[in-house]
């Protein structure tokens, strides 16, 4: 079949690969829709982050190389024997987090948190085998393309959670990529009023203003924590930062209210220098989400379904799994006009 697999930093080929295996408890997959995370640039373009390259991955025993992607959804194509809830045939989206599965669901998440995708074999080929609690059965109404997002969609929705942003908070979001757009929609469900987004890219502006941003600020063009506070004077409720960086960072405690919340969505690929009394002399807090709960990741799913989270308006582009690397990596580093991408398997609905 074909295959994504990472063998180092700018060393991601497409390649056949046999399929594994199928042990009892697991599913095959035919992958329809895989999209290109964060977390893949990261892995392609300063990694290994999270892959396990010198030796295996104590939760999940995968090493380098391996098949990348864990945003993915396809059809159920044969199951294991002690399989009992998923059959053949079912249209699902894959929960990839992989944990020790020792302790409650809200500190589980984090505890080894390895991934399909980035400690064991993923979705960008043509069949991924899958553990039976990993599938989430897709509604009638929603397509695989969707399915395809509910990974990032719950990033956004947990990242919400956590920050307990209640009706008539105000919000800042650093970074109109997919996560910033993914978070602009679900603090508009959630009640936000004034919803601020930032980037640099005017496209990403533009669209963050479609998805129900209030408020868009260029940081190139003006000094983003004084056009921030010209709108809310007192600071943001919550700060969203979900662009990475060591700026935006800063800018997102000095733009938040005196006691409010700066969330950390985002993945950091090296060290930042900052202050703590940045935050003291304020009483902000922080706070950082990267995980989701198995059941945001059903929340997701119903919020797609329902029509109250519209995830399918960030996808910028589809393409071929032979082109993920020009098409696909390259693009999304260097064009920022893209926001998701989504990679082409079977391309099912």
């Amino acid at each position: 079949m074909r295959a994504v697999v990472w063998y180092g930093k700018k060393d991601v080929r497409v390649e056949n690969r046999e399929i594994k295996e199928l042990q009892d408890h697991e599913l095959k997959v035919k992958v329809a829709w895989a999209g290109i995370c964060g977390s893949d640039l990261h892995e392609y373009d300063h990694g290994p982050i999270f892959i396990p390259v010198e030796d295996p991955d104590p939760i999940t025993g995968g090493q380098a190389p391996l098949i990348l992607g864990h945003e993915f959804s396809g059809v159920v194509e044969e199951i294991g024997s002690s399989v009992k809830d998923v059959k053949v045939g079912d249209r699902i989206a894959v929960y990839p987090i992989i944990t020790k599965g020792l302790k409650d669901s809200k500190e589980d998440v984090f505890d080894g948190f390895s991934c399909l995708g980035l400690h064991l074999d993923g979705g960008f080929a043509d069949y991924a085998i899958v553990p039976e609690k990993h599938a989430y059965k897709l509604p009638d109404s929603l397509s695989l393309e969707e399915g395809a997002l509910m990974e990032p969609a719950a990033v956004a929705v947990q990242a919400v959670k956590e920050a307990e942003l209640t009706i008539g908070d105000t919000v800042a979001v650093f970074g109109s990529g997919p996560i910033g757009l993914l978070t602009i929609m679900a603090a508009k469900a959630a009640g936000a009023t004034n919803i601020i987004a930032l980037d640099i890219s005017e496209t990403r502006l533009d669209k963050a203003s479609q998805l129900g941003a209030t408020h868009i600020i260029n940081s190139s063009k003006v000094n983003p924590v004084e056009e921030i506070k010209r709108i809310c004077p007192n600071g943001v409720d919550i700060a969203f930062e979900v662009a990475g960086v060591e700026s935006t960072f800063k800018q997102a405690i000095e733009a938040t209210k005196i006691r409010g919340l700066v969330m950390i969505v985002s993945i950091f690929s090296g060290n930042i220098s900052w202050n703590p009394m940045d935050l003291t002399n304020g009483g902000v807090k922080v706070m950082a989400t990267l995980a989701y709960e198995p059941s945001t990741f059903q929340q997701t799913i119903d919020l797609i379904a329902n029509g109250q989270l519209e995830a399918k308006k960030v996808i910028t582009d589809h393409i071929e799994l032979e082109d993920i690397i020009e098409k696909g990596f390259e693009a999304l580093i260097n064009d920022k006009s893209q926001a998701k991408i989504l990679v082409k398997l079977s391309g099912d609905n």
